[in-house]
Protein backbone atom coordinates (compact mmCIF):
# COMPACT_ATOMS: atom_id res chain seq x y z
CA UNK A 1 0.00 0.00 0.00
CA UNK A 2 1.40 3.39 -0.93
CA UNK A 3 1.67 6.00 1.45
CA UNK A 4 1.83 10.00 0.79
CA UNK A 5 3.22 12.27 4.28
CA UNK A 6 1.79 15.59 3.73
CA UNK A 7 2.72 18.72 5.63
CA UNK A 8 0.26 21.64 5.99
CA UNK A 9 0.82 25.40 5.15
CA UNK A 10 0.40 28.17 7.22
CA UNK A 11 -2.87 28.60 9.33
CA UNK A 12 -2.15 24.94 10.68
CA UNK A 13 -0.09 26.77 13.34
CA UNK A 14 -0.78 26.15 17.23
CA UNK A 15 0.88 27.88 19.87
CA UNK A 16 3.04 25.33 21.54
CA UNK A 17 3.45 23.02 18.28
CA UNK A 18 7.17 22.13 19.08
CA UNK A 19 6.64 21.34 22.84
CA UNK A 20 4.27 19.01 21.67
CA UNK A 21 6.19 16.60 19.71
CA UNK A 22 6.97 13.56 21.22
CA UNK A 23 9.78 12.97 23.78
CA UNK A 24 12.19 11.23 21.82
CA UNK A 25 16.43 11.56 21.05
CA UNK A 26 15.49 12.43 17.06
CA UNK A 27 13.02 14.82 17.98
CA UNK A 28 15.37 16.87 20.27
CA UNK A 29 18.31 16.39 17.94
CA UNK A 30 16.25 17.83 15.12
CA UNK A 31 15.44 21.05 17.42
CA UNK A 32 19.31 21.40 18.56
CA UNK A 33 19.89 20.98 14.58
CA UNK A 34 17.78 23.91 13.54
CA UNK A 35 18.45 26.16 16.58
CA UNK A 36 22.38 25.65 15.63
CA UNK A 37 21.81 26.60 11.80
CA UNK A 38 19.54 29.78 12.52
CA UNK A 39 21.77 30.97 15.33
CA UNK A 40 18.13 30.95 17.73
CA UNK A 41 16.52 28.68 20.33
CA UNK A 42 13.34 27.90 17.87
CA UNK A 43 11.77 26.47 20.89
CA UNK A 44 10.83 30.01 21.40
CA UNK A 45 8.95 30.42 17.94
CA UNK A 46 6.13 28.72 18.84
CA UNK A 47 4.56 31.02 21.37
CA UNK A 48 0.93 32.89 20.91
CA UNK A 49 2.93 36.16 20.83
CA UNK A 50 5.63 34.57 18.18
CA UNK A 51 3.55 32.94 15.93
CA UNK A 52 1.80 36.18 15.07
CA UNK A 53 5.12 36.61 12.57
CA UNK A 54 5.28 35.02 9.01
CA UNK A 55 8.56 33.75 9.84
CA UNK A 56 8.42 32.24 12.84
CA UNK A 57 4.98 30.46 12.03
CA UNK A 58 7.12 29.26 8.62
CA UNK A 59 9.82 28.06 10.79
CA UNK A 60 7.79 26.14 13.23
CA UNK A 61 6.46 24.19 10.41
CA UNK A 62 9.36 23.18 8.69
CA UNK A 63 10.65 21.97 11.83
CA UNK A 64 7.51 20.18 13.78
CA UNK A 65 7.07 18.40 9.69
CA UNK A 66 10.79 17.63 9.74
CA UNK A 67 11.06 16.83 13.49
CA UNK A 68 8.05 14.05 12.97
CA UNK A 69 9.35 11.97 9.89
CA UNK A 70 12.68 11.87 11.31
CA UNK A 71 10.93 10.19 14.25
CA UNK A 72 8.87 7.68 11.90
CA UNK A 73 11.80 7.13 9.22
CA UNK A 74 13.93 5.97 12.71
CA UNK A 75 11.31 3.22 13.24
CA UNK A 76 11.77 1.98 9.57
CA UNK A 77 9.13 3.60 8.30
CA UNK A 78 9.41 6.00 4.62
CA UNK A 79 6.72 7.55 2.10
CA UNK A 80 6.39 6.73 -1.04
CA UNK A 81 4.85 10.00 -2.21
CA UNK A 82 5.37 13.44 -0.34
CA UNK A 83 3.30 16.86 -1.20
CA UNK A 84 3.27 19.96 0.88
CA UNK A 85 0.64 22.63 1.18
CA UNK A 86 2.69 26.06 0.34
CA UNK A 87 5.47 25.91 2.93
CA UNK A 88 5.08 22.26 3.46
CA UNK A 89 6.76 21.50 0.45
CA UNK A 90 9.82 22.56 1.69
CA UNK A 91 9.63 19.71 4.66
CA UNK A 92 8.71 17.47 1.65
CA UNK A 93 11.55 17.78 -0.10
CA UNK A 94 13.74 17.51 2.95
CA UNK A 95 11.80 14.35 4.00
CA UNK A 96 12.71 13.27 0.24
CA UNK A 97 16.12 14.21 0.63
CA UNK A 98 16.08 16.58 -2.34
CA UNK A 99 16.66 19.48 0.13
CA UNK A 100 19.17 19.73 2.94
CA UNK A 101 17.73 20.93 6.24
CA UNK A 102 19.91 23.40 6.98
CA UNK A 103 19.43 24.93 4.05
CA UNK A 104 15.70 24.51 4.38
CA UNK A 105 15.93 26.29 7.40
CA UNK A 106 17.72 29.40 6.07
CA UNK A 107 15.85 29.45 3.21
CA UNK A 108 12.78 29.30 4.88
CA UNK A 109 13.94 32.00 7.48
CA UNK A 110 14.34 34.34 3.91
CA UNK A 111 10.93 33.62 2.70
CA UNK A 112 8.89 34.20 5.78
CA UNK A 113 10.49 37.49 6.14
CA UNK A 114 10.31 38.32 2.39
CA UNK A 115 6.66 37.93 2.66
CA UNK A 116 6.15 39.40 6.18
CA UNK A 117 8.60 42.62 4.50
CA UNK A 118 6.16 42.64 1.30
CA UNK A 119 2.94 42.75 2.97
CA UNK A 120 3.43 43.98 6.95
CA UNK A 121 -0.45 44.97 6.71
CA UNK A 122 -3.64 45.27 5.15
CA UNK A 123 -3.67 42.17 3.20
CA UNK A 124 -4.34 38.11 4.04
CA UNK A 125 -6.57 35.43 3.03
CA UNK A 126 -9.72 34.29 3.28
CA UNK A 127 -11.42 30.84 3.07
CA UNK A 128 -14.90 30.19 1.66
CA UNK A 129 -16.55 27.25 2.40
CA UNK A 130 -19.92 25.39 0.33
CA UNK A 131 -19.64 27.55 -3.37
CA UNK A 132 -18.11 26.66 -6.04
CA UNK A 133 -15.32 27.74 -7.96
CA UNK A 134 -17.26 29.48 -10.57
CA UNK A 135 -19.43 31.46 -7.82
CA UNK A 136 -16.30 32.59 -6.28
CA UNK A 137 -14.50 33.23 -9.40
CA UNK A 138 -17.32 35.75 -10.30
CA UNK A 139 -17.34 37.12 -7.05
CA UNK A 140 -13.79 37.83 -7.78
CA UNK A 141 -14.17 39.56 -10.43
CA UNK A 142 -16.87 41.84 -9.65
CA UNK A 143 -14.35 42.60 -6.56
CA UNK A 144 -13.30 46.19 -6.61
CA UNK A 145 -9.21 45.94 -5.34
CA UNK A 146 -6.71 43.48 -6.04
CA UNK A 147 -8.28 39.99 -5.07
CA UNK A 148 -7.23 36.67 -5.95
CA UNK A 149 -8.27 32.70 -6.28
CA UNK A 150 -5.30 31.60 -3.88
CA UNK A 151 -6.31 27.56 -3.35
CA UNK A 152 -8.57 24.74 -3.84
CA UNK A 153 -8.32 22.83 -1.47
CA UNK A 154 -11.67 21.12 -2.39
CA UNK A 155 -14.78 21.48 -4.68
CA UNK A 156 -16.27 23.76 -2.33
CA UNK A 157 -13.87 24.85 -0.27
CA UNK A 158 -11.79 27.81 -2.22
CA UNK A 159 -9.24 30.12 -0.59
CA UNK A 160 -8.81 33.85 -1.90
CA UNK A 161 -5.99 36.46 -1.10
CA UNK A 162 -5.91 39.89 -1.40
CA UNK A 163 -6.66 43.52 0.23
CA UNK A 164 -8.67 43.12 3.67
CA UNK A 165 -11.24 45.57 1.99
CA UNK A 166 -11.72 43.23 -1.04
CA UNK A 167 -11.98 40.49 1.03
CA UNK A 168 -14.19 42.23 3.73
CA UNK A 169 -16.97 43.08 0.20
CA UNK A 170 -16.77 39.19 -1.53
CA UNK A 171 -17.50 37.78 2.21
CA UNK A 172 -20.36 39.77 2.59
CA UNK A 173 -21.88 38.62 -0.97
CA UNK A 174 -20.37 34.68 -0.90
CA UNK A 175 -22.65 35.18 2.65
CA UNK A 176 -25.59 36.36 0.59
CA UNK A 177 -25.31 33.82 -1.81
CA UNK A 178 -25.15 30.74 0.66
CA UNK A 179 -21.97 30.16 1.60
CA UNK A 180 -21.67 27.55 4.14
CA UNK A 181 -18.53 29.75 6.08
CA UNK A 182 -16.20 32.50 5.69
CA UNK A 183 -13.41 32.35 7.73
CA UNK A 184 -10.35 35.07 7.56
CA UNK A 185 -7.53 33.04 8.28
CA UNK A 186 -4.33 33.44 10.11
CA UNK A 187 -2.13 34.96 7.50
CA UNK A 188 -1.06 38.40 7.62
CA UNK A 189 -0.23 38.29 3.56
CA UNK A 190 -1.75 37.15 0.45
CA UNK A 191 -0.39 34.07 -0.69
CA UNK A 192 -0.79 32.45 -3.78
CA UNK A 193 -1.28 34.76 -6.37
CA UNK A 194 0.91 37.55 -8.23
CA UNK A 195 0.67 39.92 -5.48
CA UNK A 196 3.73 37.83 -4.01
CA UNK A 197 5.62 37.79 -7.21
CA UNK A 198 8.35 40.04 -6.23
CA UNK A 199 9.01 38.52 -3.22
CA UNK A 200 9.28 34.93 -5.15
CA UNK A 201 11.76 36.17 -7.68
CA UNK A 202 13.82 37.61 -4.42
CA UNK A 203 13.84 33.83 -2.81
CA UNK A 204 14.80 32.28 -6.52
CA UNK A 205 17.97 34.10 -6.59
CA UNK A 206 18.78 33.16 -3.07
CA UNK A 207 17.88 29.58 -4.55
CA UNK A 208 20.42 29.77 -7.05
CA UNK A 209 23.30 28.83 -4.77
CA UNK A 210 21.38 25.99 -3.30
CA UNK A 211 22.58 22.34 -3.87
CA UNK A 212 19.12 20.07 -4.96
CA UNK A 213 18.67 16.30 -5.58
CA UNK A 214 16.62 13.73 -6.88
CA UNK A 215 13.87 13.11 -4.32
CA UNK A 216 14.20 9.36 -3.10
CA UNK A 217 10.34 9.88 -2.39
CA UNK A 218 8.19 11.15 -5.57
CA UNK A 219 7.67 14.42 -4.66
CA UNK A 220 4.19 15.96 -5.50
CA UNK A 221 4.14 19.32 -6.53
CA UNK A 222 1.00 20.97 -4.86
CA UNK A 223 0.86 23.64 -7.42
CA UNK A 224 1.18 21.60 -10.45
CA UNK A 225 -0.27 18.40 -8.69
CA UNK A 226 2.09 16.50 -10.78
CA UNK A 227 5.53 14.52 -9.76
CA UNK A 228 8.91 16.71 -9.60
CA UNK A 229 11.80 14.46 -10.19
CA UNK A 230 14.59 17.27 -11.75
CA UNK A 231 16.17 19.14 -9.12
CA UNK A 232 16.08 22.30 -11.68
CA UNK A 233 12.07 22.09 -11.41
CA UNK A 234 11.87 21.41 -7.91
CA UNK A 235 13.56 24.62 -7.32
CA UNK A 236 11.38 26.92 -9.26
CA UNK A 237 8.53 24.85 -7.57
CA UNK A 238 9.45 25.95 -4.29
CA UNK A 239 10.89 29.35 -5.01
CA UNK A 240 7.88 30.54 -6.91
CA UNK A 241 5.23 28.18 -4.40
CA UNK A 242 4.31 31.13 -2.58
CA UNK A 243 3.28 33.32 -5.26
CA UNK A 244 1.23 30.25 -7.41
CA UNK A 245 -1.75 29.03 -6.98
CA UNK A 246 -2.20 25.66 -4.35
CA UNK A 247 -4.32 22.47 -6.02
CA UNK A 248 -4.62 20.63 -3.37
CA UNK A 249 -7.67 18.77 -4.25
CA UNK A 250 -5.87 17.82 -7.93
CA UNK A 251 -2.83 16.94 -5.44
CA UNK A 252 -4.59 14.56 -3.35
CA UNK A 253 -6.57 13.36 -6.66
CA UNK A 254 -3.43 12.75 -8.37
CA UNK A 255 -1.81 10.97 -5.02
CA UNK A 256 -4.89 8.27 -5.22
CA UNK A 257 -4.57 7.53 -9.18
CA UNK A 258 -1.18 6.59 -8.67
CA UNK A 259 -1.77 4.20 -6.03
CA UNK A 260 -1.44 5.85 -2.88
CA UNK A 261 -4.33 4.38 -0.26
CA UNK A 262 -3.02 5.36 3.06
CA UNK A 263 -2.84 9.48 3.59
CA UNK A 264 -0.65 10.58 6.83
CA UNK A 265 -0.47 14.10 7.74
CA UNK A 266 2.80 15.47 9.63
CA UNK A 267 2.05 17.95 12.70
CA UNK A 268 0.84 19.97 14.01
CA UNK A 269 -2.64 19.73 12.79
CA UNK A 270 -5.97 17.85 10.90
CA UNK A 271 -7.15 20.26 8.47
CA UNK A 272 -5.43 18.26 5.37
CA UNK A 273 -6.74 14.96 6.79
CA UNK A 274 -10.44 16.11 6.73
CA UNK A 275 -9.56 17.27 3.18
CA UNK A 276 -8.04 13.42 2.20
CA UNK A 277 -10.78 11.99 3.76
CA UNK A 278 -13.28 13.59 0.72
CA UNK A 279 -10.65 10.92 -1.58
CA UNK A 280 -9.53 8.23 0.67
CA UNK A 281 -11.70 5.44 1.87
CA UNK A 282 -12.26 5.35 5.75
CA UNK A 283 -9.41 4.84 8.00
CA UNK A 284 -7.35 5.61 4.84
CA UNK A 285 -6.81 8.72 5.96
CA UNK A 286 -4.74 10.28 9.93
CA UNK A 287 -3.10 12.53 11.60
CA UNK A 288 -0.14 12.24 13.36
CA UNK A 289 -1.02 14.91 16.24
CA UNK A 290 -3.12 12.84 18.28
CA UNK A 291 -2.19 9.47 17.15
CA UNK A 292 -0.25 6.89 19.14
CA UNK A 293 2.98 6.15 18.28
CA UNK A 294 1.94 2.40 18.03
CA UNK A 295 -1.06 3.04 16.04
CA UNK A 296 0.83 4.55 13.12
CA UNK A 297 3.47 2.11 13.33
CA UNK A 298 0.91 -0.51 12.68
CA UNK A 299 -1.21 1.41 9.94
CA UNK A 300 2.24 2.01 8.28
CA UNK A 301 3.33 -1.24 8.06
CA UNK A 302 -0.48 -2.51 6.98
CA UNK A 303 -1.33 -3.92 9.93
CA UNK A 304 -4.29 -1.96 11.18
CA UNK A 305 -6.41 0.05 9.51
CA UNK A 306 -7.42 3.96 11.91
CA UNK A 307 -11.13 5.79 11.34
CA UNK A 308 -10.61 9.26 13.24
Amino acid sequence: MSTLWAFPGQGAQQPGMLQALPDAAVVHDCLEQASATLGEDVRLLDSAEALQGTRAVQLCLLVAGVAASRLLIGRGHRPEYVAGLSIGAYAAAVVAEALDFADALRLVALRGELMQRAYPAGYGMTAILGLDQASVERLLDAAEGPLYLANINAENQLVIAGSDAAMAQVAERARALGAAAVRRLAMSVPSHCELLDAPARELAAAFAGVALHVPRARYLSSSSARVIREPQRLRDDLAFNMSRRVDWQATLATAYERGVRLHLELPPGGVLTGLARRVFEPGQAVAFAGARLDTLDAMLRQEVSLDR
